[in-house]
Formats: structure tokens, sequence, C-alpha cells
């Protein structure tokens, strides 16, 4: 009888209800491929409809982050023997649809799709010595994913053409000097201090209220002010007649924690706009 091999992405969920996800190919050092791609894409999905869930921290095993895509699977696509079946795949930015809180635990070598994932999460936390880089120039490739769009918002378009031209390598620390980076943390304390974090949010925070957030700050960035002003104020009038916004005001009121019910695949989380009914309560 044989043993199932390791899981090339470990999970773990604790008792606050933070699912740790771990890329576990430490021999590799996480180098991504076609199996890692389909798993992170099936756990995310669970994830979401699992209410038990309400934050994810992503870290990987051993001493890097994820350096990117595989040489291997790299050699393969490029020279045609072994064509990677993007067509097949849903894009590769599930940590920005997830309607829930990701926290990047970035621990050593993040590059290449490995750099795309960290940017995908909401929040990033590294070590002083990780190193970054967005590799793509130096492999003949454009910034794939939505890169090109998401890291001028982060660290400004001088700095985003610098690091996308030049596939350069960079530190954690300087990472956290451009903005890249939330928090630079020791090694010791990376995940502690990252799960920390998704634990308080977790812990006090409402799951709706944060899935709202998230999709405002991902559609406000195509809006003018006026527009997201309107469609914030209609989305308030949503929120108030869900029954988070009732268990926020108590507990604040009587000195409590909050007790917010979990977010699964069932709950409707409102689209990029709301209807003219809407925003006329809302104004009223």
């Amino acid at each position: 009888m044989t043993e199932n091999p390791t899981p090339v992405i470990l999970t773990e969920l604790t008792a606050d209800g933070v699912m740790l996800i771990t890329l576990n190919r430490p021999e590799r050092h996480n180098a991504w491929t076609l199996e890692m791609e389909l798993l992170y894409n099936e756990l995310f999905d669970r994830a979401e409809a699992d209410p038990e869930v309400r934050a994810v921290v992503l870290t990987g095993a051993g001493r890097s982050f994820c350096p990117g895509m595989d040489m291997s699977v790299l050699d393969g696509a490029s020279s045609g023997a072994r064509p990677w079946p993007t067509d097949r795949l849903p894009p590769r930015t599930r940590p920005m649809t997830f309607p829930k809180p990701v926290v990047a635990a970035v621990n050593g070598a993040c590059a290449g799709i490995g750099f795309n994932q960290a940017l995908m999460c909401d929040v990033r936390f590294a070590v002083p010595h990780a190193k970054f880089a967005a590799a793509f120039s130096a492999r003949g490739l454009v910034a794939e994913d939505g890169v090109s769009w998401i890291l001028p918002r982060l660290v400004g378009h001088g700095n985003a053409a610098d690091l996308l031209l030049s596939s350069r390598r960079f530190t954690g620390t300087e990472a956290h000097t451009m903005g890249l980076v939330n928090r630079l943390v020791e090694p010791d304390e990376l995940l502690p201090a990252a799960l920390a974090y998704a634990t308080e949010l977790a812990r006090t925070a409402s799951p709706y209220a944060m899935s709202l957030i998230k999709r405002q700050l991902a559609d406000d960035q195509a809006r003018s002010f006026t527009e997201s002003r309107d469609n914030a104020a209609a989305l308030l009038a949503v929120a108030k007649r869900a029954p988070d916004y009732r268990e926020g005001v108590r507990s604040f009121i009587e000195r409590r924690q909050p007790e917010f019910p979990g977010l699964g695949e069932s709950e409707a989380v409102p689209g990029d706009s709301v209807s003219g009914s809407e925003l006329q309560e809302a104004s009223s």
C-alpha cells in the first residue's frame, strides 16, 4: 500500500476562524505548478463557502514564499512541449474576488506568480530579507494577471515602472519603504504577527461589512469621488438592513465582543452598483 503524497498546499483552520494556507513545496522553494494552481483555487472556493472561515493567511513552507513558476514548467511551456492550459483555467486573481480578508506572510523569495499572489492579498507582512521581483521582463513576458493595474496603485507609477521594466530584486525592507508591504516583521515573529492581525479581524469585524469594503476598494478605483460617495451611501442603506449593523451597535453599547455571523457562499454581496431605489433610500 502506497502512502498518499504530501499535499502541495496545506491548510489549517484556527479556533478563531483564520484559515492558514501554506504553499508546500519547500524542496523547490514552493515554485508554482499546475497541480498547485488547481488546488489553490479549490481551497479558496471552499473557504469562501465555509462560514467558519473569516479570514485567510497565505504563506510558504520553509525559506521561501513562492519564487514563481517551476523552471521545468516554464521550460515546457516556452518550448511548446507542455503548454500551460490558460484557456481552461480561471483568472489567477482569486484573493481579489474572495470576499473575506487575505493576509500575505512573505517569508522569503517572492517573484513571478508568487509576487502576483502577494499583490492580490489585501494586506502584506514580510521579513526584512525577503527577496521580491516582478521578473516578467527578464523572461520575455509582460506583467501578468493585472499586476500593471495593481502595482502603481500600491507604490506609484515611477516605482511600478522601475520594478516591472527592470525585473530587479528588492528586499522586504525596500518593499516596506515604498508601500508594497504593510508590516515589516522579524522572521520568528512573521507568522504569529500575520495570524494575530487576521485573528483580530475575525474576532471584531463584521464579515459582511468586510466583504462590502473589499468590493468598494476594488470598484472605486474606476470611479470618480462623487460616484464613490453616492455608491457608498447606497451600500450603507443595504448594510443597515443586515443584522450585523444592530449587533455592531449593541456590542459597542454593551462593551462586549461582537458576535457576527460567518459569511458563506449563500450570502449575497451586492455587486459593483446598487439600484436606484436603494440610492434614493440612502439619500432620504
